[in-house]
């Protein structure tokens, strides 16, 4: 689900050229900051801390506790959390920066700012993954964001690659695809997107034609991306379309199942099986399939059906981590998606898909709990999301590394 306006080889080439400064640029430092009265969930597992206290310094959790424990700088900026809740900064797994994002290289600030927190910081995301845009446009995109021109997240990128003769119905005739043909042209896009310093590699392992049958990528040509990608320590995402699809990922070695396959109804007790094994990640995205057809009663089955599919999985010990297809999809508010998700897990769970779990795939060690040492990517939420999921979406401040990117009180400072 992308749109590149230009030719494959051309964005790889034109990426180059800025991908190695991109690389070397670091957010910049913040100043103290005070989080005071709120209640805190430092883990999904943790205990809640009442009337508590979350001291940032550097960038960096310095202490948390119980305000009365607790000694603030009296030069600190501080924000009264008095009936709020804080939590770890969100991840979203899943997101496009396409309509809306173009030439972010030189689009005003303030154009990028609006769009960031209508789409992602209002929400809460500090760390998101691009599962599928022009490369080219997104590595300037986090170029300015890491200069502190734009207030946003940490973007994490995959380049995409399709089965031959796999251009899904969806998106225009005219674009480009890099579609690999054979293992051995997997392998050469996989390695020239890592040296264009992305993080990941995603594969259409299931394309949809529409009318016609689903076009399914080889195990051969996902085992050579995979490999690639494993070589350097990167993740693989898998778009299965339908079963062929899921199982060509897994065979292949894929990390990560960017969507439900509800078309098909369920997962099979293999596939079930095996993905448990190979400890393969589920990305939800059940909004999404409110999106793609115009009949409610259509829409409510096939979300059904994705419910029914992560449950089954998340039953079986798998991790689920959060992700809407945002970008692609425009329903930028996140209350149906943990609606949704609720349906089959608990308010603790949701939250480890939001933080912890995105965090130990990943391998961000220093994210995804509130503790001394960590990084200061925070969510202050106007409301306790014990009571309702959907207060998972009522943001009240998104900071990322101790740095306010979005405040319901007006712009970021």
């Amino acid at each position: 689900m992308i749109k590149m306006n230009l030719r494959f080889g051309l964005l790889l080439a034109l990426a180059l050229l800025v991908s190695h400064v991109d690389a070397l640029a670091t957010p910049a430092k913040a100043a103290d900051l005070v989080l005071q009265g709120g209640k805190v969930y430092s883990a999904p597992d943790a205990k809640a801390i009442d009337n508590a206290e979350v001291l940032i310094r550097d960038g960096r959790i310095a202490a948390v506790g119980r305000r009365s424990d607790l000694k603030a700088s009296k030069f600190a900026q501080v924000i009264d959390c008095t009936g709020k809740v804080i939590v770890a900064g969100f991840w979203n797994s899943h997101v496009h920066f396409e309509n809306g994002w173009a030439d972010a290289a030189h689009a005003p600030a303030e154009k990028l700012d609006a769009h960031m927190r209508e789409m992602l910081t209002r929400w809460g995301f500090t760390t998101v993954w691009d599962l599928g845009s022009d490369p080219n446009n997104t590595l300037a995109l986090r170029k300015r964001i890491e200069g502190g021109e734009v207030s946003g997240p940490q973007i994490l990128m995959a380049g995409d690659i399709f089965p031959h003769n796999g251009h899904p119905v969806y998106l225009p005739p005219e674009l480009q695809l890099p579609e690999a043909a054979s293992p051995t042209e997997a392998e050469q896009m996989a390695q020239q997107y890592l040296k264009m310093g992305l993080d990941g590699i995603k594969l259409f392992t299931g394309s949809f034609m529409g009318n016609k049958p689903v076009v399914n990528m080889d195990t051969a040509i996902v085992t050579a991306a995979v490999d690639v990608a494993h070589a350097q320590g990167k993740p693989v995402f898998s778009h299965p379309q339908n079963w062929i699809g899921v199982d060509n990922a897994l065979a292949g070695g894929v990390d990560v199942l960017a969507h439900t396959i509800p078309t098909e109804g369920h997962y099979t007790a293999d596939e079930l099986a095996r993905m448990k094994r190979q400890h393969t990640a589920l990305i939800p995205t059940l909004t999404l399939w409110t999106t793609v057809v115009s009949d409610p009663a259509v829409a409510d089955q096939l979300v059904q059906a994705g419910v029914d599919e992560l449950k089954s999985y998340f039953s079986e010990g798998g991790t689920i981590l959060f992700g809407t297809d945002v970008g692609f999809q425009s329903k930028y508010d996140t209350a149906q998606e943990f609606e949704f998700m609720g349906r089959a897990m608990s308010w603790r769970d949701i939250l480890a898909s939001l933080t912890t779990n995105p965090a130990g795939v990943f391998k961000e060690t220093e994210k995804g709990r509130i503790e001394k040492g960590m990084q200061a990517d925070l969510v202050v939420l106007d409301a306790d999301p014990t009571s309702d999921v959907r207060n998972f979406a009522k943001v009240a401040y998104t900071i990322r590394g101790g740095k306010i990117i979005y405040s319901g009180q007006g712009k970021p400072q």
